[in-house]
């Protein structure tokens, strides 16, 4: 089982840039973004059902984020708009087989590499 991540770069403050999770071996029921800054606990950024059915999102990024999934490419996306420096962390794909929509990351079981996005000012 792999999740990989992919669509990080460096933006200027107020653009866009959009995150890829490809799932392989196996399809899950939750698939989630988390993020970590240096220095900083890993922290939740927005989590979907594989369904299409339930979203949940951190108030950091409500608004700006979008969480979706593509089953035709078995993949799972992150829309992120109006980035700010402080958006600057490693972005993680995270995904459970249980399908409740949780904030903590012990809810999600298997994990992806990380994928750098830094946003400048």
């Amino acid at each position: 089982v792999q999740l990989q991540a992919s669509g990080g770069g460096l933006v200027q403050a107020g653009d866009s840039l959009r995150l890829s999770c490809a799932a392989s071996g196996r399809t899950f029921s939750k698939y989630a973004w988390f993020r970590q800054a240096p220095g900083k606990e890993r922290e939740f950024v927005a989590a979907i059902r594989w369904s299409g059915v339930g979203t949940l999102y951190a108030d950091s990024v409500k608004g700006r984020f979008t969480i979706s999934r593509d089953p035709a490419k078995n993949t799972m996306n992150l829309q992120m708009n109006s980035l700010k420096p402080e958006d600057t962390a490693v972005y993680y794909c995270a995904a459970d087989v249980g399908s409740s929509l949780v904030y903590d990351k012990r809810g999600y079981n298997s994990w992806g590499q990380g994928t750098l996005v830094t946003v400048s000012s």
